[in-house]
């Protein structure tokens, strides 16, 4: 019966490619046909629309005065007038055909679900450990606009046993300092209620004494904590980790001597936030400052070495703890994993409004690096570096060596918990034109491939499913 039932899952996968291939050709023929060679002038148009657009978002950024909203008026209008002659010169084949391309892209990613042609990441082992006796947590009453209150986390920690330490609002507080008192001071776990920021220094200091660290999800957007598969929306749901947790084993990165469990970023953006206007006008000071420092008139010039690899003056170079997910557009910003052991690289390099536009339409040409390492050096023309490191504005001393401390950091959450959200399979058309002409058990994925009523698959059919 099992077997049965494997044959007609693998058939569905089977029809689901094909439907996919089909849905996808037809987004694209069906306003050709339906225009005729206005179809395919509004076609080109888009292209080149996009290009316009961005190029004028460049000249945006690197801009000021009238040229600045000129140029924001074409970035904006341009893509308003594509749509708009589209609409009226395609009527409803331009609808028909978006919901033919979300028609491909869920059949598709039906029929190479479960297929073996793509393996899914590895989660940390989950290790059953004794309660801890000792807990201190460390709590910042302004992060996340005063979570620490809002939801009664220290009169509820305090409740189930930990020792809460608050930070002081009114001064500059040592946070590393007060966790290493904590550990003198006999602490068998370290907690964190606030931002990235905060985590981490707590966290180092769990690291350098391998005692547990618990992260509480009291900040405003607290990536880790999303990777970790806490709940964000409710912070006191991490408490929960006190009286029945489980360890995890994740990886720690560094940028010189600081500790980051988000991520550590030069150039354009480390620049912008050392200024003391940034924290009451974001966007007023970007837009003052990105001119000269994406035109090179401001600002260090830098050069990141990553293995083999080395980027020559680029604008921007983000480092983070384990690569961030760049295949998917709901996945950016999401780690899959907190253990590889590598570090994330992502540089940037645009020079011109025709770099802005190649950017837009092909990233892999040069001007978007991504790769992964175990160590990057970022260099600079000056003695220090501006650095954001896990959102915090500070200047380290140059060069800097960016490393990551394999499963350094013990982490306890608690066992019942939202979890990491499974990413979606990656299209693949290649694999999906294999998928589709398959016949019969040819499809089976590998997890079938040696059951005893199945016999195995010849070497030619195999490639479909990566072997």
């Amino acid at each position: 019966m099992a077997v049965d039932l494997s044959r007609r899952a693998y058939r569905a996968q089977r029809w689901a490619a094909r439907a996919a291939l089909a849905a996808a050709a037809l987004a694209v023929v069906f306003p050709l046909l339906y225009g005729g060679l206005r179809g395919l002038a509004l076609l080109l148009c888009g292209v080149a629309g996009l290009a316009l657009s961005s190029a004028a978002l460049w000249w945006t950024l690197t801009l000021r005065g009238p040229l600045r909203w000129l140029a924001a008026l074409v970035a904006v209008c341009v893509p308003a007038a594509v749509i708009a002659l589209s609409a009226v010169f395609l009527f409803w084949a331009l609808p028909v055909s978006l919901a033919l391309w979300a028609l491909a892209v869920w059949s598709g990613r039906f029929a190479l679900r479960g297929t073996g042609s793509e393996q899914q990441p590895a989660r940390p082992r989950e290790r059953r450990m004794p309660l801890p006796r000792r807990a201190v947590l460390i709590m910042n009453p302004r992060s996340g606009g005063g979570k620490v209150g809002r939801y009664r986390l220290r009169e509820k920690a305090e409740r189930l046993g930990a020792r809460v330490v608050l930070l002081d609002p009114e001064k500059e507080n040592d946070v590393t300092a007060m966790a290493q008192e904590a550990v003198v001071g006999g602490a068998d776990l370290l907690g964190a209620a606030g931002g990235d920021g905060t985590q981490a220094l707590v966290a180092a200091v769990a690291a350098e004494h391998d005692i547990p660290f618990l992260v509480i999800s009291a900040g405003t957007r607290n990536h880790f904590a999303l990777d970790l598969g806490l709940d964000r929306g409710d912070p006191a749901a991490c408490l929960d980790a006190l009286t029945d947790g489980v360890e995890l084993r994740v990886d720690l990165g560094f940028a010189g001597d600081q500790p980051f469990v988000n991520n550590a970023s030069f150039g354009a953006y480390a620049s912008i936030v050392q200024s003391p206007a940034y924290r009451d006008d974001k966007i007023g000071t970007s837009l003052e400052m990105l001119p000269d420092l994406l035109t090179g008139q401001q600002g260090a010039r830098l050069v990141a070495r990553a293995g083999d690899t080395t980027l020559d003056a680029p604008q921007a170079v983000l480092v983070s703890n384990n690569p961030y997910r760049t295949d998917d557009p709901f996945g950016l910003g999401r780690r899959e994993r907190l253990d590889s052991g590598v570090l994330g690289v992502l540089g940037v390099k645009v020079e011109s409004a025709v770099d802005a536009a190649a950017l837009l339409l092909d990233p892999s040409r040069g001007r978007l690096t991504i790769l992964t390492a175990p160590e990057v050096l970022i260099e600079g023309d000056r003695a220090e570096l501006e650095a954001g490191v896990d959102g915090e504005a500070l200047l380290l001393p140059a060069p800097v060596r960016c490393r990551i401390a394999p499963g350094a950091l013990r982490v306890r959450v608690p066992r019942k918990r939202p979890g990491v959200a499974q990413p979606p399979p990656r299209l693949n058309w290649r694999r999906l034109r294999k998928l589709a002409a398959t016949v019969g058990r040819t499809a089976a994925p590998s997890r079938f491939r040696h059951h005893p009523e199945i016999p195995d698959l010849p070497e030619r059919q195999r490639p479909f499913l990566g072997l």
